[in-house]
């Protein structure tokens, strides 16, 4: 066990991770100003992005590249420097350092030996969404950037549908409706709130059920999305999810989120705990006497 006194002196260097603002320059605190000023070094995620907030404010603290690609070759340098008694800031394009941002493996490394690491308050995109969404806000999950293929998506939601904690996740504009209508095909009908542009004159609230986002979204939307969902109630589904559903219907949603028929009646059959015999017979005997 270590006890970490923040504001004891000490010989070796300070690690100070500090939030930038996520769209407004306003949102920069003083103090962060304050201590990008004063360190030695500034760690940035892209120095052209910190370089810009630096002229905004003034600073000239000389900037030192740190990103996911490069974070195990900069460690044991920056473990240098604070250990021979340099003041080092990280900073990450926006926001919290280490919130889906590098971070996290640089605090481990300092925490590991005995180093100093202070965090100043600061903005971040999911707390910032969730207390304006109108959803609960405690508890919550706050979960990042969701997988990319659609299978994968599927399959992390079917593990989380029946969290009861709020969900925050974040996602590409591009990539949302598909998002949206994968979620809708685990999740059922659930509220739910896309937050855009947070602090910046664009900054838009979409809050309303899984399947009315996704109507509203008729061309990819512009610019930073929060997205943040009702938990579940325990159980596989809700009272409005499949019961409301006919197989077919249920294995047309889930092939309009991407799968193909085989999947989408082997995920039906799965969700609803039942034979996949029984779904492929439901849905063939239909598209045969024209059944609903």
């Amino acid at each position: 066990m270590r006890i970490q006194k923040s504001f004891e002196r000490k010989e070796t260097g300070v690690l100070t991770l500090v939030p930038t603002p996520i769209g407004n320059l306003q949102d920069m605190t003083f103090r962060s100003v304050e201590v990008l000023r004063d360190v030695e070094l500034i760690l940035s995620e892209d120095t052209r992005n910190t370089q810009k907030l630096l002229n905004h404010f003034e600073i000239t603290t000389k900037q030192l590249s740190f990103h996911e690609h490069n974070v195990q070759k900069r460690i044991p340098e920056i473990l240098r420097l604070l250990k021979s008694g340099v003041n080092i800031a990280q900073v990450s394009d926006a926001g919290m350092p280490s919130i889906s941002d590098p971070g996290v493996e640089l605090v481990d490394a300092c925490v590991r030996e005995n180093l100093q690491v202070v965090s100043l308050p600061g903005a971040t995109a999911g707390v910032t969404a969730l207390i304006s969404s109108g959803l609960s806000p405690q508890p919550f999950t706050f979960y990042g950037f969701l997988p990319r293929k659609k299978k994968e998506q599927i399959e992390f939601f079917e593990e989380n549908q029946t969290s009861s904690p709020t969900q925050i996740f974040y996602e590409s504009p591009y990539r949302i409706k598909a998002t949206l209508e994968n979620m809708l095909s685990v999740y059922g009908d659930r509220n739910c709130v896309v937050a855009r542009e947070l602090t910046k004159i664009y900054e838009e609230y979409r809050r309303g059920t899984i399947s009315e986002l996704i109507e509203s979204f008729v061309q990819p939307p512009k610019g930073e999305i929060v997205l943040i969902v009702e938990g579940g109630d325990g159980s596989v589904g809700t009272a409005e999810d499949y019961s409301a559903m006919t197989l077919k219907e249920h294995v047309s949603v889930l092939i309009s989120a991407g799968l193909t028929q085989k999947e989408a009646i082997k995920e039906v059959a799965k969700l609803r705990g039942i034979k996949k015999q029984e779904v492929y017979h439901a849905v063939h005997i239909s598209e045969e006497d024209g059944l609903d």
